[in-house]
């Protein structure tokens, strides 16, 4: 793996799970040492992210992590709702039913959503399910839409991550559209996607009101 790349995937595991938190300044020569690579790799990585939105340059010398606020939630899950609605709509026409109902089984067995390791479970299991999404609708312009908003997604889950009764709802939910997609109902896998998207939404929004908003859902 290039400099560049192991810069990147550092700096991004560490804005999305929240140990470089909005606002935190990334000093080139600082960062640097602290990664083990040159400052032209590094310039590389901080390039890629300002691409993608999760960091930006205050000055020639300034680049920081961005912020997320109201505004910039509810913009993401405006685009979501748009392209995962259409993403289990399709996938209901395309994919092969068993891995869905599958998948379905595997949601119904989640649990010890109140632990840690619980909760990274579940998280893997979305992720195993958004790849197997992406491969059933087989449409490159709209995956790479998806891998785009999941880049951000996955800072802003961090936000009701420490709410079990969210997460178990989520569980719920997720079962549904499996098991939608899976028994070729299109309007049943895009509707539940919709209040899926309307239920994470509403909790995040929630957590931005409370003290401990922006530690860390859907």
């Amino acid at each position: 793996m290039r400099a560049s790349d192991r810069a990147y995937a550092a700096l991004l595991d560490q804005i999305q799970s929240g140990d470089l938190a909005p606002g935190t300044v990334l000093a080139e020569v600082e960062q640097a040492a602290r990664l083990g690579v040159s400052r032209t790799p590094l310039r590389e990585a901080l390039g890629r992210l300002a691409a993608d939105g999760l960091v930006v340059q205050q000055s020639p010398r300034v680049t920081v992590v961005s912020d997320i606020d109201v505004a910039d939630i509810r913009a993401l899950f405006e685009v979501r709702r748009a392209l995962e609605e259409t993403a289990a709509r399709l996938a209901a026409t395309r994919a092969d039913a068993d891995v869905f109902a599958a998948l379905a089984v595997e949601f119904a067995g989640v649990g010890a959503l109140d632990r840690d390791e619980g909760r990274d479970a579940y998280y893997a299991l979305i992720a195993r399910f958004d790849a197997q999404l992406d491969a059933a609708i087989d449409n490159d312009y709209l995956t790479s839409a998806l891998r785009g908003i999941r880049t951000h997604l996955v800072r802003v889950r961090r936000l009701a991550r420490d709410i079990p009764e969210r997460l178990a709802a989520s569980v719920a939910e997720h079962r549904l559209i499996a098991s939608a997609i899976a028994d070729r109902d299109a309007d049943l896998a895009a509707h539940a996607t919709h209040v899926h998207l309307h239920n994470a939404l509403t909790t995040i929004l929630a957590s931005l009101d409370a003290p401990s908003a922006l530690k860390g859902t859907a």
